[in-house]
């Protein structure tokens, strides 16, 4: 009698892992018909707005600023969008960015005899130490039940108090000709830099392990009902550390790129960013109660990030009423989605 109520119970954990599962499914599908189509119509509103409110706004130089900014935030929007998935968030994105980039920017200083190396070993080194920041967030938060808001916060000052340490409060510069020509590289007539194919690739990358692995479904899982997974026998832990060390590395690249681009390295670099990155993934149809998600819904955020801070730039308003601007859109799209969140 023991032994059938057992399975009996073993079957209904199971079936009812298998609903959701189904049921998150058949909601990212409509999200990513629906929603993602909602988004593209938003942003191609506000290029028409502003491309006729500001005349420069499709001049080349202003197309390459636009670029630019959507790309360094689609790169850490990247890791973000699989923490926010998993039901965590990471605050510490902007002051790895700088721990990335400044670590960088002291292996390849300065350097004359054979630079490549040098480079090579700096990237390295920056993404090694940004991935495990990523790791220590998911480590910390695991192993002692802590909400991640918390502990990246935390880390967040460590990284940026490491990164002023590193460079004793100085910017770093004078990189190699071979490492700035890779950030200021542009393709279609001098208009979008060769960056932004990075942050596409990472983008398209991220919607394959997230819609066609198993671990892309098990972190979904884990967001929509993290006991279920439990039950079912599959580890949450494992995940959760992964894609918190998948976060890190972004941020790191991120740094890599955006020291590549301003062809200097300095430790308040990315300050604010873990903000813009979150609205990005928010506003692109992440629920902030995880399990829902979209790599390309987070791309599409970043790039009404990217036109609404540039439009804004161009209208001649001031950096105090943007980032007002910018907090009203965070908000609201908080706001937002707490209306589409699906109905179990």
């Amino acid at each position: 009698m023991n032994l059938t109520k057992k399975k009996s119970y073993e079957f209904r954990t199971k079936t009812m892992y298998n609903m959701e599962l189904k049921m998150k499914r058949k909601g990212n599908n409509v999200f990513s018909r629906s929603e993602e189509s909602g988004i593209g119509a938003v942003l191609i509103l506000m290029i028409i707005v502003f491309s006729l409110s500001a005349p420069q706004f499709f001049s080349i130089s202003n197309l390459r600023n636009i670029f630019t900014q959507i790309t360094i935030n689609t790169i850490i929007a990247t890791g973000m969008t699989f923490v926010i998935i998993t039901g965590g968030i990471d605050l510490s994105v902007g002051s790895v960015m700088a721990l990335s980039a400044v670590t960088l920017g002291k292996f390849i200083t300065q350097v004359e005899v054979n630079p490549g190396l040098y480079i090579t070993i700096g990237i390295l080194a920056g993404l090694l130490v940004s991935g495990i920041f990523g790791l220590l967030n998911g480590l910390i938060a695991e192993k002692w039940k802590l909400p991640a808001f918390i502990v990246t916060m935390g880390t967040m000052n460590i990284a940026r108090g490491a990164a002023m340490i590193v460079t004793d409060a100085r910017t770093l510069f004078s990189f190699p000709s071979a490492f700035i020509k890779f950030g200021n590289a542009t393709i279609l007539w001098n208009s979008v830099p060769i960056i932004f194919l990075v942050a596409l690739f990472l983008v398209i990358v991220g919607q394959f392990i997230l819609k066609k692995t198993v671990f892309g479904r098990l972190i979904i899982a884990i967001g929509t009902n993290r006991q279920s997974v439990k039950i079912s026998g599959h580890s949450t832990v494992i995940p959760k550390l992964i894609v918190f060390a998948m976060c890190g590395v972004t941020a790191g690249i991120a740094g890599i790129v955006y020291a590549s681009r301003l062809t200097v390295a300095n430790p308040i670099l990315g300050s604010g960013y873990e903000l813009n990155a979150i609205a990005a993934t928010i506003i692109g149809g992440t629920s902030l109660d995880g399990g829902k998600g979209s790599l390309f819904g987070t791309f599409l955020g970043a790039c009404i990030m990217g036109v609404l801070t540039n439009g804004l730039i161009l209208l001649g308003v001031n950096d105090f009423l943007r980032q007002m601007i910018t907090g009203f859109v965070i908000i609201l799209a908080v706001i937002l989605d707490s209306y589409r969140k699906p109905k179990l």
